[in-house]
């Protein structure tokens, strides 16, 4: 799903003069046309809501916060995004971010605009928000939760996205060339080693050391490399999440 920012120098030049105005993104952002607006981004848009700044072609649309914030200012309108979102899931529904009708027993959930193959990459346009009956028990709340992560199986267009989906995008396969790096102390050792198997970062691999064959269980730190020690350590406690590609 193609995502066309629209805002240009001439409309913005003729919006009202709201120069600093503070205003707040909406906690549920809803358009009814297919083209969106600052008023249905932001609450307190005043006369610069009438300014588009997106295109929706789909049932959703996800768009980038910077390049939002920077139409944003350039309307006049201050949003300070103090929360750090990146990302802007907007979706068809009715005027003023109110949210569309839901039958009874009907829940909104993530669900999947094409068919993924294993080992791709989720991308912001790869997931949709559509009704259902029932929600999986580990449905994302969050797009977020699984942009940039890989599918660990063949998905199918339509189907719910579950957390169990994907995981991180693997960067090292069984039988790469590994380095295998310990750092501690101001102590720097490496070794030379091949993966048993496949690892995304984060992970931990079995890795046999070239020399001796011994089998070490390393972390995956990036493409054919590998931490044991405090970096080990360090890179799972920071979790997956914090080194999926986005």
């Amino acid at each position: 799903m193609r995502i066309l920012i629209l805002a240009c120098a001439l409309t913005l030049a003729a919006a009202p003069a709201l120069a600093g105005q503070a205003v707040t993104l909406r906690s549920d952002t809803f358009d009814s046309d297919g083209v969106i607006t600052l008023g249905d981004l932001f609450d307190g848009a005043g006369g610069a809501g009438k300014i588009a700044v997106a295109s929706r072609p789909g049932t959703s649309a996800v768009l980038d916060a910077g390049a939002v914030q920077s139409a944003a200012r350039r309307a006049g309108l201050d949003w300070a995004n103090a929360e750090g979102i990146r990302r802007i899931v907007v979706r068809a529904g009715s005027d003023g971010g109110a949210s569309a009708p839901v039958t009874r027993g009907n829940v909104e959930i993530l669900t999947y605009a094409r068919s993924l193959s294993a080992g791709e990459m989720v991308q912001p346009q790869d997931v949709v928000w559509a009704k259902a009956a029932a929600a999986p028990a580990d449905a994302p709340r969050d797009a977020e939760a699984v942009i940039g992560m890989a599918a660990r199986r063949p998905l199918r267009a339509g189907a719910a996205v579950s957390s169990r989906d994907v995981s991180a995008p693997q960067v090292i396969k069984a039988g790469d060339a590994v380095t295998v790096t310990y750092e501690a102390g101001g102590v720097t050792l490496a070794l030379e080693g091949k993966a048993m198997a496949a690892a995304g970062i984060g992970d931990t691999v079995a890795v046999q050391n070239t020399a001796s064959k011994k089998i070490i269980q390393a972390t995956a730190s990036g493409p054919g490399q590998a931490v044991v020690g405090p970096a080990a350590d360090q890179l799972k406690s920071l979790g997956r999440a914090q080194y999926a590609q986005r």
